[in-house]
């Protein structure tokens, strides 16, 4: 924990509960800048299924940690928090309020807490799970995991090979289980003191936010962009593993396909992750703000997280 202060705002929240717009709200109000906390939202032209911000909402405010890989290079942890610690430093610098911003947990929490120390990558291990995957498929790799660290393996998709040639290297190079290790740290000693907010909705209300964002992502051309990326050669890759892209993508390499169908398996998906969304804030103490915030952030509010930001008590 650094300073005696508020080191950054923590926008948190499931998929389309309007991170994203309250974030850009909060940043006007405070003189803020915006760090990206999505672990789709980080590669290019990985846009409209993940809910990237607009050039036009980019423009309002200092957006940071959006479009810095190409998703042939996937980012871990260690490296979003190492570019995350960066970034906030930056930002204090400037004399704004950092504003992170995502819902990719594991990525929030590695920047509140740091991360579990494990051994580090091993060539000959990645090149050997390579050839496993080649000859046997992905998922006799992931069957390889659940054998030696099950609680790590039903975290994880079998497609998701570096994810689960990682875990597996911890265990092969040190004979530990990923799931030991991050058990030992435990997340409990924050690095940062965080302000974590979110906004609330009954569950009819954002149902209907879902299905509305579900739909709005074909009506603004997700087919096509996944078509396109398809043809680039970021099939296999690990964002195109995470939900919408994997649906859309299986859709179109499995013809013929309905739109409807479609969506609502997205929804369905989409419903499971963030019930586990949900699950990890509730051992977080967190500042839930009603949904009109959305809209204009309200007055006391305003005073409140200006308090948060001065001092330690709040």
């Amino acid at each position: 924990m650094t300073g005696s202060a508020v080191d950054f705002i923590a926008i948190v929240g499931p998929t389309a509960s309007g991170k994203s717009d309250l974030a850009l709200r909060l940043a006007l109000a405070l003189n803020g800048e915006i760090i990206n906390a999505d672990s789709v939202q980080v590669y290019r032209n990985f846009d409209i299924g993940s809910g990237k911000p607009s050039k036009e909402e980019q423009a309002l405010v200092p957006h940071h940690l959006l479009d810095v890989r190409d998703a042939r290079e996937p980012m871990e942890a260690s490296q979003f928090q190492a570019l995350a610690e960066t970034t906030l430093s930056e930002v204090h610098a400037r004399g704004r309020v950092p504003i992170v911003c995502g819902g990719t947990f594991l990525w929030m929490r590695a920047l509140i807490y740091g991360l579990a120390e494990a051994p580090g990558a091993s060539e000959e291990v990645r090149t050997r799970h390579q050839s496993v995957v080649a000859s046997a498929g992905r998922e006799a790799l992931h069957a390889a995991l659940v054998e030696v660290d099950p609680e790590t393996a039903s975290r994880l998709h079998p497609n998701d090979f570096v994810r689960v040639s990682r875990a597996l290297e911890v265990y092969e190079t040190s004979g530990r289980r990923l799931s030991e290790l991050q058990s030992e740290h435990g997340f409990q000693r924050p690095r940062h003191r965080a302000l974590l907010v979110s906004v609330g909705h009954e569950r009819e209300h954002y149902e209907a936010r879902l299905a509305r964002r579900t739909q709005s992502l074909f009506e603004h051309g997700f087919v096509g962009e996944v078509q396109e990326l398809l043809e680039r050669g970021y099939g296999e890759t690990r964002a195109m593993s995470s939900i919408g892209y994997r649906q859309v993508r299986d859709a179109l390499l499995s013809p013929p396909w309905q739109e409807a169908t479609l969506i609502e398996e997205i929804l369905r998906k989409t419903r499971v992750f963030a019930r586990r969304q949900r699950t990890w804030l509730r051992d977080e103490k967190v500042l839930e703000l009603a949904p009109h915030n959305l809209e204009a952030v309200d007055e006391p509010t305003l005073t409140l997280l200006r308090r948060w930001l001065a001092s330690e008590t709040g």
